[in-house]
């Protein structure tokens, strides 16, 4: 069990990892939902033009990040499961030990809602569901969805986080 906060400590310390959690399942349930209405409303290999550069389209990713194992023979989906797994059960440790750090707990939360996300697709499916489509001249960036835009944004947030931890120590 996790020390009480210190007296004096911040609300967002007093408050625990609660408010981190709720951030993680509202991210969870935009993902799941806008995963939904793909599914709902299009086959696989369908697009929509929104731009000169983005297109809505259904696609399936059985492996990690940029197709990473996509072309394995199945094991990657339980392999890749047991890691978000224990990274969720990681994230929260961490919620739990770091509470009332504001942006280390924001990323980590970006991080466990996106990864919870993806591993939901990855049980239901066998594979996540990917939509967002970005390309230029021809050339297109690996579809992803919004736990991915969560999980990038967390690891951004956790490197700036870093920065100013590393900033702070110099001074």
């Amino acid at each position: 069990m996790a020390a009480a906060p210190a007296p004096g400590a911040s609300p967002l310390a007093r408050a625990g990892i609660w408010p981190w959690l709720a951030l993680a399942l509202v991210i969870f349930i935009a993902d799941q939902w806008t995963k939904v209405l793909i599914l709902g409303h299009y086959r696989l290999g369908d697009y929509t033009p929104v731009t000169g550069f983005f297109n809505i389209v259904r696609a399936h990713n059985t492996g990690a990040a940029f197709s990473f194992l996509a072309g394995a023979s199945g094991w990657q989906r339980w392999l890749f499961t047991a890691i978000g797994v224990g990274a969720g059960v990681f994230i929260i440790w961490m919620l739990v030990k770091h509470r009332g750090q504001a942006l280390f707990s924001f990323a980590m939360a970006c991080i466990l809602g996106g990864a919870v996300g993806n591993v939901v697709d990855r049980l239901m499916h066998g594979y996540v569901v990917d939509f967002l489509d970005f390309h230029w001249a021809g050339r297109h960036f690996p579809a992803f969805n919004l736990a991915d835009s969560a999980i990038t944004l967390g690891a951004v947030c956790l490197i700036l986080d870093e920065l100013r931890r590393m900033r702070r120590g110099a001074a």
